[in-house]
């Protein structure tokens, strides 16, 4: 199980949706999973002795984990971004940055994502890069998160796949993580870590060679 009583991250994963990408069991397990959460609440303000400033409203939320469960990362952050989509997006950008410190090149990289529209985003770039007949779908990227998205896609394409599957807020690991930086700022201190899947065990087909958990036995090893 992972952090806060949750489920694992490719748990989630694999109970969640991929926009534009289609979801069949053989494709499920991925080496890593990374969640991600942006948080926005306007600009606030702190008075320290007198002096009024302004203080981060908002944070950014990011764990890493293998498919065996294992934590490779967490971070929560304080952050100013000027609205939603931004935050989202640099929570995703930061995650994306991280996790290519500590994963191969080749690594299969499933992504959870609680924004409909950047979860979409990231599946048709991954369409596209793959040479699919999506030239026609324009992306709906905020103009103010230009930056970012270009740091994301040049991220989607340095890994050996990627995809993005779509959960709730309430269920994601990253939330609390984004929403309450002030409280979880301890994970930023934990170890760096660079932990690999261990190598999933075949049972001799392609299509069938890693069961997706909700036909596998879960106390049987991987």
């Amino acid at each position: 199980m992972a952090a806060y009583g949750r489920p694992s991250l490719r748990d989630l994963f694999d109970e969640s949706p991929t926009p534009h990408i289609a979801h069949p069991p053989r494709t499920h397990h991925r080496d890593f999973y990374l969640a991600t959460d942006g948080s926005f609440r306007g600009t606030g303000a702190a008075t320290d002795g007198g002096t009024r400033e302004t203080a981060p409203a908002g944070g950014l939320g990011v764990v890493i984990e293998t498919r065996d469960g294992e934590r490779v990362a967490r971070l929560s952050l304080p952050d100013s971004a000027p609205d939603n989509n931004v935050a989202e997006y640099r929570a995703l950008h930061l995650g994306l940055d991280v996790l290519a410190t500590r994963a191969p090149n080749d690594a299969r990289v499933g992504v959870l994502i609680d924004h409909d529209d950047l979860a979409g985003n990231v599946n048709q770039a991954v369409l596209a890069a793959r040479g699919a007949d999506w030239g026609a779908h324009d992306l709906s990227v905020p103009g103010a998160t230009t930056n970012h998205w270009r740091g994301i896609r040049a991220r989607i394409n340095g890994f050996g796949e990627i995809r993005a599957a779509r959960i709730d807020s309430g269920v994601n690991p990253a939330h609390p993580l984004a929403n309450a930086p002030d409280q979880y700022h301890h994970v930023n201190h934990e170890p760096d870590r660079c932990v690999l899947p261990e190598t999933p065990r075949s049972t001799g087909g392609t299509d069938e060679q890693y069961p997706p958990p909700s036909r596998a036995d879960r106390h049987a090893s991987d």
